[in-house]
C-alpha cells in the first residue's frame, strides 16, 4: 500500500456514525432497569447501535492506517497496536481500543454469550470508552490537518 491522505468524508462519516449510535443508545431508558427490560426492543437497539459504533471506530482506525500510513491490518485488535506504534493513539487509548475490538468480536462471533444484563451495564456505564477513542482520533486529526484530503 502506498501512503496518502485520509478521506475527509470517510473520517467525518465514521465519527458522525459513532455519535449517532451513542445518541440512540442514550435515548433508551438506561437509568431505569425495569423500563429498559420492559420493552425487548431496547435490548436489540442497544446491541445493534453498540456494535455499529464499535465497527465505525475500528473502520476509522483501519482507514487511518491504510490511507495515511500505507499499512494494512487483518484483525481488529491489530488496529489498536499499530495506531499506537504510529503515534495516533496513546498507550492507554490503544489498550482501550484493543478491549473494544475484543468486545466487538464477542458481539459478532460469540453473540450467544453476551447476556442482556451485561449489555445493559455496558450501555449504562461504558459508553464513555467509545467516546474517548473517538476524541483521540479527533485530537490526532486536529494536530495533523495535513493528513486530510480536502477534496474528498
Amino acid at each position: 500500500m502506498t501512503p496518502g491522505r485520509l478521506s475527509r468524508r470517510v473520517v467525518a462519516d465514521r465519527l458522525a456514525w459513532v455519535e449517532r449510535m451513542m445518541a440512540e443508545i442514550r435515548s433508551l431508558p438506561l437509568a431505569d432497569r425495569d423500563a429498559f427490560f420492559a420493552d425487548r426492543r431496547n435490548l436489540w437497539t442497544a446491541e445493534s447501535c453498540l456494535r455499529r459504533a464499535l465497527e465505525a471506530l475500528l473502520d476509522l482506525g483501519r482507514h487511518i492506517l491504510a490511507k495515511g500510513f500505507g499499512v494494512g491490518v487483518s484483525e481488529y485488535k491489530e488496529i489498536a497496536a499499530v495506531l499506537r506504534e504510529r503515534g495516533v493513539l496513546s498507550p492507554d487509548e490503544a489498550d482501550l481500543l484493543r478491549v473494544l475490538a475484543g468486545y466487538r468480536n464477542r458481539l459478532v462471533h460469540f453473540y450467544h454469550e453476551v447476556g442482556p444484563e451485561e449489555l445493559y451495564e455496558i450501555c449504562r456505564q461504558r459508553l464513555a470508552d467509545l467516546e474517548r477513542v473517538a476524541a483521540a482520533y479527533r485530537r490526532w486529526l486536529r494536530e495533523h490537518p495535513e493528513w486530510l484530503n480536502e477534496r474528498l
